[in-house]
């Protein structure tokens, strides 16, 4: 009788060098591109800032943090979005409510009313980020550029070295492009090995980062005091803190449909974004100035100085920045919900340190932004990633997979931050 031998399934070939050298031109136009348009909107935006929130108050005689002129500018702001929304063409793009990280193809015609829709938003108040609309007006730029001027490449190449390019550019590093395009790639067939398929959006990523490294020098480091060996009370904390993180930002997913719906009932976008700068007024003059904007500035504020606040003010700020990224998404401001969520985190993170001080505080804004942006995103990559690069502390690492693990069980299969079109939650 013959003897039976198993053999091994065959590996996936790679693709010969031939195949991936006619993406490095694109992907390297495309990520430098996409880096320039954010920093672009992105300086444009802290420009009109500072004239709206430094000499005009102060030529008025108003204090620029009061609840006066927090009040008047973010109603204002969501006058000026509306205007656009009702009279640019376009309407600055599709609901909001409805779209993730991953942008449709959006027509050119819509492009400049959302860049402008999105450069107010910035510079008004409401506590959204870049992201989202960056990424929209990148990958229309490049499906719409791309397609006249490179006919013969795939249309579908275009979107993909935008996103990843715009995402490098946002992060100031590839690796969070790679990350969020292999988790994209796992749910869809794919030919070939994965390097291969992460081949040109990887270039596209490291071009995108390095100009935006080169041009604006960011930096996501707050400065906190590393964690250099983890202890059990370390552990401990962490599975406390990213699942309590989750669970908070689990309220705010589960009550965005019955906020988009309410304020849904005002129909025209002069009612509804108007009527969410005021509320937004309301969040801010009850949770201070730090409160107001995409939060990455703020969150730097809040980490120079951890025992500033007290444990209640840490979590006053946390609920305010959370219920003001629940209205501000769901009124139709345009923009992402990435960095309020960081400002969540890093405030619950830090109200633990003040309520816990054995809590390390980078520990506990690692692990706080963790659970709030696996709520947030169900993004899990991107989600690692940003806690860790907050901390820059390489033992932190092991403690965020562990923690991410209870955190991920109490956000997968529920209802996700993003709307169908017929207003249900996304699963």
């Amino acid at each position: 009788m013959a003897q039976e031998t198993t053999q091994a399934p065959p590996s996936v070939p790679t693709a010969p060098a031939r195949a991936l050298l006619p993406f490095i031109l694109p992907a390297v136009v495309v990520g430098v591109a996409a880096s320039l348009v954010f920093v672009g909107v992105s300086w444009a935006a802290e420009q009109l800032q500072r004239v709206l929130w430094g000499p005009l108050p102060d030529a008025l005689g108003v204090g620029r943090w009061s609840v006066l002129w927090m009040s008047v500018m973010l109603t204002a702001t969501g006058i000026a979005v509306g205007l656009v929304v009702w009279k640019v063409p376009g309407h600055a793009g599709p609901d909001p409510a409805t779209l993730a990280l991953h942008s449709p193809v959006l027509p050119p015609a819509v492009l400049p009313g959302l860049v402008l829709a999105a450069g107010l938003m910035l510079a008004g108040g409401p506590s959204l980020g870049p992201e989202n609309p960056v990424i929209a007006v990148n990958v229309g730029l490049a499906a719409w550029l791309g397609g006249r001027l490179l006919p013969r490449t795939p249309g579908a190449l275009w979107p993909v070295l935008a996103e990843s390019g715009t995402i490098g550019a946002l992060f100031g590093t590839p690796v969070a492009a790679a990350l969020v395009i292999s988790e994209a790639l796992a749910g869809r067939p794919m030919r070939g090995r994965l390097w291969d398929n992460l081949f040109a959006p990887l270039t596209a990523g490291a071009c995108g980062a390095m100009t935006t490294t080169l041009v604006s020098h960011p930096t996501f480091d707050l400065g906190l005091p590393p964690l250099d060996h983890p202890h059990g009370k370390d552990l401990l904390a962490a599975l406390v803190i990213a699942p309590v993180a989750a669970a908070l930002g689990m309220c705010a997913v589960y009550a965005f449909p019955y906020v988009h719906t309410v304020l849904g009932r005002l129909r025209h976008p002069m009612l509804m974004l108007p009527a969410g700068g005021v509320l937004l007024a309301g969040l801010a003059a009850l949770g201070g100035h730090l409160t107001l904007f995409k939060g990455l500035s703020e969150i730097a504020q809040l980490a120079r100085d951890p025992a500033g606040w007290s444990a209640g003010q840490f979590l006053t700020m946390a609920v305010v920045k959370l219920a003001a990224l629940l209205v501000a998404a769901s009124c139709g401001f345009r923009g992402g919900r990435i960095f309020p969520a960081v400002f969540v985190g890093t405030a619950l993170g830090l109200a633990a340190h003040a309520l816990v001080p054995a809590v390390q505080p980078s520990l506990g804004v690692a692990t706080g932004v963790l659970g709030m942006l696996l709520a947030i995103t169900r993004q899990g990559w991107v989600s690692l990633f940003t806690a860790a690069v907050l901390v820059a502390s390489p033992a932190v690492l092991a403690l965020l997979c562990i923690a991410s693990l209870p955190a991920w069980l109490l956000v997968t299969g529920r209802p996700q931050m993003q709307l169908c079109a017929d207003g249900t939650p996304v699963r």
